[in-house]
């Protein structure tokens, strides 16, 4: 199995131990990713549906670091830290989404990192 580091300078360095993404034979593995601006090293500000694009924003930038966009897309996990904001999430997902959009989950986790309201975590087909 050939394995290579995604790393970029337009999505949030990693707040630990880990890689942004990892490329592993056919797919590209990426970190779950909090709205943090990849600029400034802040919480992105505003509402949810503003958290969600600016995390969508962030796997893009590491999806095109690896030579691939959001349509290779195959599996997304979503962590929200209140389900009260499915709703505003999807909406803002589907616009990233549009047509085939890839397998997913949603949990609603109890803590996220820097107490974010929201995390992805993406699987894509190198293309």
């Amino acid at each position: 199995m050939k394995k290579k580091i995604i790393k970029t300078l337009n999505a949030p360095a990693a707040i630990g131990p880990y890689s942004q993404a990892v490329e592993a034979n056919e797919f590209v593995f990426i970190s779950g990713q909090i709205p943090l601006d990849p600029v400034t090293g802040n919480m992105a500000q505003g509402d949810v549906k503003k958290q969600t694009r600016q995390v969508l924003e962030n796997a893009r930038a590491i999806l095109l670091a690896a030579g691939c966009d959001l349509s290779t897309v195959v599996k997304v996990t979503i962590y929200l830290k209140s389900m009260d904001d499915f709703a505003s999430v999807n909406e803002t997902y589907a616009e990233y989404f549009p047509v085939e959009p890839p397998a997913r989950s949603t949990i609603q986790a109890a803590k996220l990192p820097k107490d974010a309201s929201i995390e992805m975590d993406f699987i894509a087909l190198k293309g």
